[in-house]
């Protein structure tokens, strides 16, 4: 892989997708990620994207696209944030963002850590938890301006384990693909019940160089009280009975 040839199709997709063109600074953090994920990959499942602009494309665009919902010197949390979506694009672009990752496998949350100390991120804290023993915490519990969660799990199930770790005044911004509207149709009880109204739901299209498009769906939802203390409830009860 080279750079400069990483660099400009970093900058076209960028621009395709109405991002702010990458410095090369940014860009070369984006480089060495890129480098430092597919060789882990080799002996850890952080993902199944291997091509050079897909892993622009469906990693980093992606994650920034909720970069322009997040108000400036944030502190965001990223629930099941794996292999670091959207946590390190987040980190690599806005340096005034205080970011935790949370993620329930000790490895994943190895693996972000190593990488933000190898890119010299100093804005990511990230820990091995479980989201619905963090809601209990008096540490995280109602303490983040934005949660965030990516592909983990149906919106039912998220809004109960993500808004009560927000706080009054708050959002959660939930990142969803093809079965959005059906999730959000599904979830109404929930957001309600742990304090949440929605703000918006915004229909991005990622737009590849060949000029293809993948829809994605940014659904926000405001924390307007506090979560009643009885949520979230254990994950099995969640799973199998969500709001």
């Amino acid at each position: 892989m080279i750079f400069e040839t990483f660099f400009g199709n970093c900058k076209k997709l960028f621009e395709l997708n109405s991002l702010s063109s990458p410095s090369k600074e940014e860009a070369l953090k984006l480089f060495d990620l890129t480098n430092i994920m597919l060789e882990t990959n080799k002996v850890m499942n952080l993902t199944a994207i291997k091509e050079e602009n897909s892993i622009i494309l469906r990693h980093y665009v992606d994650s920034l696209l909720i970069s322009q919902l997040i108000p400036k010197n944030s502190k965001v949390i990223d629930i099941g944030c794996g292999a670091g979506f959207p946590t390190l694009p987040l980190a690599i672009f806005r340096h005034d963002l205080s970011i935790t990752a949370v993620d329930s496998t000790a490895k994943r949350i190895d693996y972000v850590n190593s990488t933000s100390k190898k890119l010299e991120l100093d804005n990511v804290t990230a820990i091995a938890a479980r989201a619905e023993e963090l809601g209990h915490d008096h540490a995280y519990r109602e303490s983040f301006d934005i949660a965030t969660a990516r592909a983990v799990a149906s919106l039912p199930i998220l809004s109960e384990l993500c808004l009560p770790l927000v706080k009054n005044g708050g959002s959660f911004i939930a990142m969803k693909g093809s079965k959005a509207d059906e999730e959000f149709a599904a979830s109404q009880k929930a957001i309600q019940t742990c304090g949440g109204k929605t703000r918006e739901i915004l229909r991005p299209s990622l737009i590849n160089q060949d000029g293809s498009l993948e829809t994605r769906y940014l659904i926000q939802i405001d924390k307007l009280s506090a979560t009643p203390q009885n949520y979230p409830r254990h994950f099995s009860k969640i799973s199998k009975k969500p709001l």
